[in-house]
C-alpha cells in the first residue's frame, strides 16, 4: 500500500491556521454583533465560501448520493457543531480575553479524543495518548495564572464536546464531499442562528461587520472545514484533531498580535510540548497494524486506486488519481498500517 505522505497533515495545519485566526478577529465583532447572531453570520460566510468549490464539483461530475446513515450523521453534525457548539463558543468568548478563549480550545482534543475511544471506534496507542496528555499538559502549562471567568470556561468546553462529536461525525459521512459537506452545514446552522438571533431581538450590526464576517466565516470555518474534513477521513478525526490542536497556540498568538493581549513566559515551552506531542500522535500510525477483515460494502467518497483497498478499474485513469462515485467493495483480509479512516473503524 502506497504511503499517503504529508498531504493530510498539511490540510490539517492549514485548517488549524485559518480556525486560529477567527479568536481574536471574533472578539472585535462581538462588540459591534450578539453572539448568536454572529454565529449565524459566520456559518453563512462558511457556505459562501465552499460555494465555488462545490459548483466546480458538480461540473466535474462529483457524485452526490449518500445513505440513510450519511443523511443523519449530517444532520447531527450541523446540530451539535454548527448550531450549538458555535453559540457556546462565542458566547464564552464575549466573556472572557480572547487569548484565555484560545487555550481553552485544547478541550477539543480531549473531548474528540475520549468520544473517538468510547464510542466511536477511533482507538489510540500508546504514543497516541502520550500526544494527548502532552497536548493538554502544555495548554495546562499556558493556562497558569488565569483569572478569567469560570463560567465562561464552562461554555467553551461545552463547545468543544459538541465540535468532538461533530468531529467524529463528519468523518465518517461518505456519499459527499467536504465541500458539500460544509455547505449543508453552513446555510442550514447559518440560517437557523440567524433567525433566532432576530427572533431573540438582535439587531443588524453595520454593513462592514457583517462583511467582515462573511469573510472570516468564508475562511475561517469553510475553508477550514472543508481541510479539515478531508483530512479527518484519510487520518481518523483523532489524529486529525491532534494535529488541529495547534489551532488554540496560533490563535493565542494571534490575539497577542492584534488584541495586545499579554502572554506568559512558558510560552515556549509549552509549543516545545505541543510539538513532540504532535509528532508521538503521528508515531502512532506505525504501531497501528495487523491482520484485519473488511466486509462488503457499497458507497461514495474520495479515494485512489494505489491505496490497497480500490480494486475496482477505470479505463485510462491512472492509480495515483483522486476522484469520487459510488463503488462496492469485495471481502478482504490483509494486513498492513492503517489509521481509523473510513474502512478501518474495526475492533482490534
Amino acid at each position: 500500500m502506497r504511503n499517503r505522505g504529508a498531504f493530510p497533515v498539511i490540510m490539517a495545519l492549514s485548517s488549524a491556521l485559518l480556525f486560529a485566526a477567527a479568536t481574536p478577529v471574533s472578539k472585535l465583532l462581538l462588540s459591534e454583533s450578539t453572539p448568536v447572531l454572529l454565529a449565524g453570520l459566520l456559518y453563512i460566510g462558511a457556505a459562501l465560501g465552499v460555494l465555488p468549490i462545490v459548483f466546480i464539483e458538480r461540473r466535474r461530475g462529483t457524485s452526490k448520493t449518500y445513505d440513510k446513515t450519511s443523511r443523519w450523521r449530517l444532520i447531527g453534525a450541523i446540530i451539535c457543531g454548527g448550531v450549538l457548539g458555535p453559540i457556546a463558543y462565542l458566547f464564552g468568548l464575549k466573556l472572557a480575553a480572547a487569548s484565555s478563549v484560545s487555550l481553552w480550545l485544547n478541550l477539543e482534543l480531549v473531548a474528540t479524543a475520549l468520544l473517538g475511544h468510547f464510542i466511536f471506534r477511533d482507538y489510540l496507542g500508546r504514543y497516541g495518548w502520550m500526544g494527548v496528555a502532552g497536548v493538554v499538559a502544555a495548554g495546562a502549562l499556558l493556562s497558569l495564572g488565569d483569572q478569567a471567568s469560570p463560567f465562561a470556561a464552562l461554555l467553551v468546553a461545552a463547545a468543544c464536546v459538541l465540535w468532538g462529536i461533530d468531529n467524529h461525525l463528519t468523518a465518517l459521512i461518505d456519499g459527499i464531499t467536504p465541500a458539500q459537506s460544509t455547505l449543508w452545514k453552513g446555510f442550514a446552522a447559518g440560517a437557523f442562528n440567524i433567525s433566532l438571533a432576530l427572533l431573540l431581538g438582535s439587531s443588524w450590526p453595520g454593513a462592514g461587520t457583517v462583511a467582515v464576517a462573511l469573510l472570516v466565516g468564508a475562511l475561517s470555518y469553510g475553508a477550514s472545514i472543508a481541510l479539515y474534513i478531508s483530512s479527518a477521513q484519510q487520518l481518523g478525526a483523532t489524529r486529525a484533531q491532534i494535529i488541529f490542536a495547534t489551532s488554540p497556540f496560533l490563535a493565542a498568538a494571534l490575539s497577542a498580535l492584534i488584541l495586545s493581549e499579554r502572554l506568559g513566559a512558558f510560552h515556549a515551552v509549552a509549543v516545545a510540548a505541543l510539538g513532540v506531542s504532535v509528532f508521538l500522535i503521528l508515531r502512532d500510525r506505525q504501531v497501528h497494524e495487523h491482520e484485519h477483515a473488511h466486509a462488503t460494502v457499497e458507497h461514495d467518497h474520495s479515494h485512489r486506486h494505489d491505496d490497497g483497498h480500490h480494486t475496482h478499474v477505470h479505463e485510462g485513469l491512472p492509480e495515483s488519481t483522486r476522484h469520487s462515485h459510488w463503488h462496492r467493495h469485495e471481502p478482504l483480509t490483509h494486513r498492513h498500517p492503517h489509521w481509523p479512516d473510513l474502512h478501518h473503524r474495526h475492533e482490534h
